[in-house]
């Protein structure tokens, strides 16, 4: 609905989910909301999918998580093949359609994997038009691009008009210590996801994910958040004056991104002064 209303009244943004499970919608439900867009927004439209976690695909919908990167080659191929417009019928180890064609005329679509991990990161640069990131700092991109890189040479082709995209989680302030308690805090919520703690480690946090992680086993919540140092503040998110921001958000491009995705945060109880002054400090 959000991305609906984006899309009729505008002309040039591009628009673009970030990131839908594959688990808790099929491939097909998926190419009939982005064809819609499609239609309300030609040639803006990226559909972004990822496979999610354990707790929020099991935990939180009820539903199998298993074999994720064989159930994204698969929701990729059917996705293809359900946006190209043409009858889908397929048989595969996740998903089997009969007789699916979408009503509205194919629409360019392009499709973005959510990816942490070398072998998702690799899918990516195989079956995608692109890439979304997450929890990157400038200094890790490149580790990530090179296995994005891996992918598009085993499939032969280039990454010429391959999107790299990544959240850049951003807080124009000048009262930086709230963003950082809540950044924090953020921060901390991915961390106790094996996924993400993984990622976290490779990228330079071990000691702070391995504290993080014992302090909530023990159920010490705010313990957990205070074993977040500077350096993964600083590393994972952009806080301070407008200058400053845009400043570090050009070091995210430098490194390799194509498109650092600005995601506005604030401390605040009406987070809508500060998340309107951070976007209107990005023109």
């Amino acid at each position: 609905m959000t991305l609906a209303v984006i899309a009729v009244h505008t002309s040039r943004l591009r628009v673009a989910s970030g990131i839908v499970p594959i688990q808790t919608r099929t491939p097909i439900v998926l190419a009939m909301a982005a064809t819609t867009l499609g239609h309300l927004a030609p040639g803006r439209v990226a559909l972004g999918v990822g496979v999610s976690s354990p707790i929020i695909v099991g935990q939180w919908h009820g539903l199998p998580f298993r074999k994720p990167l064989a159930h994204m080659r698969e929701a990729v191929q059917v996705l293809r093949l359900a946006l190209s417009g043409e009858r889908v019928n397929f048989e595969g180890e996740f998903h089997r359609i009969k007789n699916f064609r979408l009503s509205l005329p194919s629409t360019p679509v392009r499709i973005y994997l959510g990816a942490l991990g070398p072998k998702m990161l690799e899918l990516a640069g195989e079956v995608a038009d692109g890439v979304l990131l997450n929890w990157l700092a400038p200094e890790t991109v490149g580790a990530s691009i090179r296995h994005i890189e891996t992918g598009a040479r085993r499939a032969g082709r280039g990454l010429g008009d391959f999107e790299i995209a990544a959240f850049v989680r951003t807080c124009v302030t000048d009262d930086e210590a709230p963003a950082r308690q809540w950044l924090a805090r953020d921060i901390t919520g991915y961390a106790i996801v094996d996924a993400y703690a993984e990622f976290f480690r490779s990228s330079g946090f071990t000691t702070e994910v391995d504290a993080i992680n014992a302090a909530w086993k023990a159920g010490d919540r705010a313990g957990a958040v205070s074993k977040i140092s500077p350096r993964v503040l600083d590393g994972l998110g952009v806080i301070g004056p407008a200058e400053f921001c845009r400043e570090r958000v050009v070091q995210f491009a430098k490194a390799g991104l194509t498109m650092p995705v600005v995601m506005p945060f604030s401390p605040d109880a009406d987070p809508r002064p500060s998340l309107l002054r951070t976007i209107r400090s990005f023109p």
